[in-house]
């Protein structure tokens, strides 16, 4: 009896060295996953490259450390043997992503565009996303940059042939072009809800500002009807707005916006306008207007920007120039900074900034609207947004933004108030 309790306290004895084993070593595999990544991306390959082969000849079906192994491979420019690598991984995981993103970067990386768009074509068979639309995109450009003979159709035989080569050369390119531009796999249709609470340090009431909006996608551009909601120092009202997208030519599209509105704390109507231009090296710029049409006063705004993409990033600044009844004009400007993460539906950013804009939000004071004067008190503004997609499923898109505002009192000028936002959006695509 002694003996057999004995072998039984020996048995759960080494069951909990067993387990603790197993612990220790699921930590360390985690933890030298993340050193190989950090030093991957600071440029150090090699080190990299000998921690995943540490990793892997513990755990060699690593999804985590087989992705980042064959995307070092590819950094090194051994495409070939990255492309093997992929292949065998996504044999068996069509639904992630973030793997075919990584093998159709290294298609573009060997210059392989018509395998890269091959790989970006199968790819949208598994999975929605956008940055394999823009990858997919990408490797159209590069496809129509190519010189015929990088296509596959060598003038080597005769004139006759290479003629016959060009021209076909010339239907498939303009099929694909065809494919990509009517083609759009994604989610025509998203629903979305806004709310949003501002809280001031003096004189001022909280204010809320909610809308639901609905955002359908067409051939010829997106359209998007949206009801806006709110209630300030104890008046609400409703305002009725439209915005669309035309697309006007492959690298142009337009932003165009009207709203209507009977309560007192909107502007009558409101109108605006951009167009924008997608130039060489990943920059974009833009140039429109805005014209708000109050009970007692209009009042118009010039407006342009220049954005541009860098890597994962975005960097956009944007200026106003509103007259002034005096005769003055003023400026106001912002400047964003967005991080994309997995895709583009995924990111943080923070904007920022200063002077008068012409459709900041109006107050009332003493009972009297201020909407015709508050488009000329100065500003100063700071904001923070981070936009992610459900785990479960990427059609669920959330929202967070808290910004922190220095406003001047429109009745006592050169004395400033606090304000600080918080908001939260919720959309879903269908």
């Amino acid at each position: 009896m002694r003996t057999a309790r004995s072998t039984y306290c020996l048995l759960v004895f080494n069951l909990f060295i067993w387990c603790g084993f197993a612990q220790q070593t699921t930590y360390n595999i985690s933890s030298a996953y993340q050193e190989a990544r950090e030093l991957a991306f600071v440029g150090d390959r090699e080190a990299a490259e000998q921690v995943l082969k540490n990793i892997l000849s513990k755990d060699s079906a690593n999804t985590k450390a087989n992705v980042l192994m064959a995307s070092v491979t590819s950094w090194n420019r051994n495409y070939d043997k990255a492309r093997r690598t992929f292949n065998k991984i996504l044999s068996g995981k069509k639904s992630d992503a973030t793997i075919w993103i990584s093998a159709i970067k290294n298609e573009l990386y060997a210059k392989e565009y018509a395998t890269a768009l091959g790989l970006a074509n199968k790819a949208l068979v598994y999975v929605q996303d956008n940055e394999i639309v823009r990858l997919k995109a990408m490797a159209l450009e590069k496809l129509e940059d190519v010189k015929y003979s990088e296509l596959g159709w060598h003038n080597t035989d005769s004139k006759v042939k290479g003629r016959r080569s060009k021209k076909k050369a010339i239907k498939i390119v303009a099929k694909i072009n065809n494919e990509i531009l009517e083609k759009d796999k994604g989610p025509k249709n998203r629903i979305g809800i806004n709310n949003a609470v501002t809280i001031f340090n003096e004189r001022f009431d909280p204010m809320i500002f909610s809308n639901i909006s609905f955002k359908h996608k067409t051939k010829f551009g997106s359209i998007i009807p949206r009801i806006n909601y709110s209630n300030r120092v104890g008046r609400q009202g409703l305002q009725y707005d439209l915005d669309l997208y035309p697309k006007l030519a492959k690298k142009v599209y337009a932003y165009l916006n009207y709203g209507y509105s009977d309560a007192p704390i909107y502007p009558r109507h409101k109108m605006g306008g951009d167009i924008y231009v997608s130039l060489p090296g990943a920059f974009e710029v833009s140039a429109g207007g805005r014209h708000i049409v109050t009970n007692t006063r209009n009042v118009t705004g010039i407006t342009n920007s220049f954005g541009h993409y860098r890597g994962n990033y975005y960097f956009s600044l944007r200026s106003f120039i509103t007259p002034r009844p005096d005769g003055l004009t003023r400026v106001s400007g912002n400047l964003l900074i967005r991080k994309y993460l997995k895709d583009a539906e995924n990111y943080m950013g923070i904007s920022g900034g200063m002077g008068v804009s012409p459709e900041l939000r109006q107050f009332i004071t003493d009972g009297v609207l201020l909407a015709e004067t508050i488009f000329f008190i100065e500003t100063q503004r700071l904001n923070f947004e981070y936009q992610f997609t459900s785990k479960r499923n990427a059609q669920n898109v959330y929202k967070t933004r808290i910004g922190l505002r220095r406003q001047e009192l429109s009745f006592d000028s050169g004395n400033f108030f606090w304000g600080v936002t918080a908001g939260l959006n919720y959309s879903v695509k269908f």
